[in-house]
């Protein structure tokens, strides 16, 4: 084994393939790992037949004089049994995520399903990887080796700097290694129902009457596709639909005319938990509706399309959609209330009732 100087560390060639690790000749423990374009130090130690890894930083940033201090220093540590203070490196890839998905403000649980479901399919073999042994090149060839998926490329990559960007916080990381990444162009299609006298055809000639009343109940109110199956009968309220957590990770209320609940009647008394319950499905309500020409966020999309053409201000159809408002204001201030967002729910019921060619309500 060598001794770690400055000038191996300098002369020490990266790799092609792979990453290389040189132990050093007189501290126990020090360890530079030399990848295809990064050299970093660490100090390790096994610990309860586990090896412990500590990062101590990238060279040349931390010389190989510093390395050396330091790594003697956790040395004497671990002797006087203060290592357990010790940071012991970065958390696996998998850690990070979990600890992502249990920070205080939570998401849905479809954001933290969809999640798992992104890394495990497309980020598998990085699972088990400390953070910091993913590199620039990882993250840029796997980002080029989805590119017949941009979108999913774009947002597998994009939950990866989430997760790493929050772990970054509390633990000593370089910069996020997708800085390395040129995203994709991603336009959204932007589908709407253009005929609403088809859509009222089509709907009613669907095979499952739980599938009809979803299709009517999130073209009526502009509902997330998750947050309309998922709805309980508790959260069907009189004047309102509670949404205990949605995608933006908080609660929503959402004003509902009598109009809604004659289109959920035909539910009443099949679930006394799930509006739309299927006793196939593990979880107890229908995960995939029968599907047709236009998909859920079709509807969202038509909801609002049509609201704005009925004269509703953008920021009350944005109310009512749930969406973040942009300004201070918006986000800390203004809390309109159910009744003064029910006029407006009317008029784009009214509207939409229109165009299918069916009476005004109310």
């Amino acid at each position: 084994m060598p001794k770690l100087t400055e000038t191996f560390a300098l002369k020490v060639p990266q790799t092609k393939t792979g990453t290389v690790k040189h132990w050093d000749s007189e501290i126990r423990g020090l360890v530079l790992f030399v990848g295809k374009r990064s050299k970093t130090w660490y100090f390790q130690k096994d610990v309860g037949g586990q090896t412990k890894r500590v990062l101590i930083g990238r060279f040349p940033v931390i010389s190989a004089q510093a390395a050396r201090q330091t790594a003697l220093g956790f040395t004497l540590d671990w002797g006087r049994g203060a290592g357990k203070q010790i940071q012991i490196g970065a958390p696996t890839l998998e850690a990070a995520m979990e600890a992502y998905l249990m920070r205080p403000k939570l998401r849905s649980e479809a954001h933290k399903t969809g999640m798992r479901l992104q890394f495990s399919r497309h980020l598998k073999d990085w699972l088990k990887l400390p953070l910091d042994e993913i590199s620039k090149s990882m993250v840029a060839n796997r980002h080029r080796e989805m590119a017949k998926t941009p979108s999913a490329a774009n947002h597998t990559l994009k939950y990866f700097r989430t997760v790493y960007n929050h772990t970054r916080r509390t633990i000593n990381l370089p910069e996020c290694p997708t800085m390395a990444i040129e995203w994709y162009e991603e336009r959204p299609n932007g589908t709407i129902i253009e005929d609403l006298k088809q859509w009222r055809v089509t709907v009613n000639n669907l095979h499952n009457p739980i599938h009809k009343v979803f299709y009517e109940l999130v073209l009526f109110t502009g509902l997330r596709k998750t947050e309309a199956l998922s709805l309980e009968w508790k959260n069907v309220r009189e004047d309102h639909i509670h949404l205990p957590l949605t995608k933006n990770g908080r609660s929503f209320d959402l004003p509902i005319l009598q109009f809604h609940h004659e289109i959920l009647a035909p539910l009443r008394g099949l679930s006394r938990e799930w509006v739309f319950p299927s006793p196939k499905s593990s979880s107890g309500y229908v995960g995939k509706p029968e599907r047709m020409k236009w998909g859920p966020h079709a509807h969202r999309r038509t909801f609002a399309t049509v609201a704005m053409e009925a004269g509703v201000l953008e920021e009350i159809v944005g109310r009512l959609l749930n969406h973040t408002p942009l300004t201070i204001t918006g986000q800390r201030y203004v809390r309109p209330s159910l009744d003064a967002l029910r006029p407006s729910m009317e008029t784009v019921c009214n509207e939409l009732n229109n165009r299918i060619g069916t009476r005004p309500i109310g």
